[in-house]
């Protein structure tokens, strides 16, 4: 009863903003069959990258809505959120091998859509490395923060890192106030938000379950965690997107222990207002990434059920006004 409530509530709040519709693309070429990827905006154009297996970098092109191959990864990467910062793509935070004990990545790899190629560039320190984190850029300095270093068996990590690209340097800053992976993070006024997400701990027999409801924000001004316990995420799941919109930030999609099929939640959060539910995807997923170029998202490959199949190829679009 309380679930509908909470349903109902945020349906009325979310009259709100204007909802728009998910408009399912239908591109002449498609991108490749792939989860637990992820991508970013540059140039105004789409970058696909990683998921598990060996696949190529795609680039899908808003104006002529057509994919295009690229080159590949140097190897298999998966589990990360991708960050583009000066027209490149970091990849900080990765896994790399097979379920349940994926390995994560030693270095920041960087890829340069101008020219397609990949760098390999500074190494992680070896008691920080993990997968499946949260990854954000803010002030000319990357900040890494949860994961887990057993891929998906154990040893999760409340780890929060500053990383800078110029000279390599890494700080360890205050630790989160949960062990967290599986999700993705957003900076919002100078705040960083962990937010969906897990504990995974195949050791023990757990396997989507563990999820979180809890918001925890890191204020870059004071360096101290807080936890909005009046604002839980209304949906709990992990492996969903989250992205940057309006005054706040979106998450979209995910995976939990509740269904089946991936989810197809699509909840805004306004840092004085709270959530508002917004309209679904068509096709619920996870594992997937989510850009934004000029006036519009848009979202494209992932899971569509829990777990690893079945693999999408379909791109939606979603206007912003």
């Amino acid at each position: 009863m309380v679930k509908i409530f909470l349903t109902f509530a945020l349906a009325f709040l979310g009259a709100g903003i204007q909802a728009q519709t998910w408009e399912t693309l239908d591109p002449q070429t498609t991108c490749t069959e792939r989860h637990e990827c992820s991508g970013a905006a540059v140039n105004d154009k789409f970058y696909l990258i990683g998921g598990r297996g060996e696949k190529p970098v795609e680039e899908f092109n808003p104006s002529t809505g057509d994919w295009t191959k690229l080159r590949k990864a140097p190897f298999e990467i998966h589990h990360f959120q991708a960050v583009a910062y000066k027209n490149k793509i970091y990849v900080i935070g990765a896994f790399t091998g097979g379920f349940p004990h994926e390995t994560p990545v030693s270095n920041v790899y960087i890829y340069d859509p101008e020219d397609d190629s990949w760098t390999k560039s500074h190494e992680i320190p070896e008691e920080r490395r993990r997968g499946a984190a949260g990854l954000v850029v803010h002030k000319d300095k990357f900040y890494l923060l949860g994961g887990a270093q057993d891929g998906h068996w154990a040893d999760n990590r409340d780890y929060l890192d500053e990383y800078d690209p110029a000279s390599g340097e890494w700080k360890t800053l205050a630790s989160m106030p949960r062990l967290r992976d599986h999700f993705q993070a957003v900076v919002v006024d100078d705040k960083l938000y962990a937010v969906g997400g897990r504990r995974s701990f195949a050791k023990e027999g757990h396997g989507f379950e563990l999820t979180y409801p809890e918001l925890d924000v890191y204020d870059f001004k004071t360096r101290t965690w807080n936890t909005l316990s009046d604002h839980p995420l209304p949906t709990e799941r992990a492996g969903s997107t989250t992205v940057p919109y309006k005054n706040g930030f979106l998450v979209i999609g995910g995976e939990s222990d509740n269904q089946l099929n991936a989810h197809d939640e699509v909840e805004y959060f306004h840092p004085v207002e709270g959530w508002k539910l917004l309209n679904p995807l068509n096709r619920g997923r996870h594992g997937f990434p989510a850009v934004a170029i000029n006036d519009a998202l848009y979202l494209a490959a992932g899971c569509g059920n829990r777990g690893g199949k079945p693999e999408l190829n379909s791109i939606e679009k979603l206007a912003i006004k």
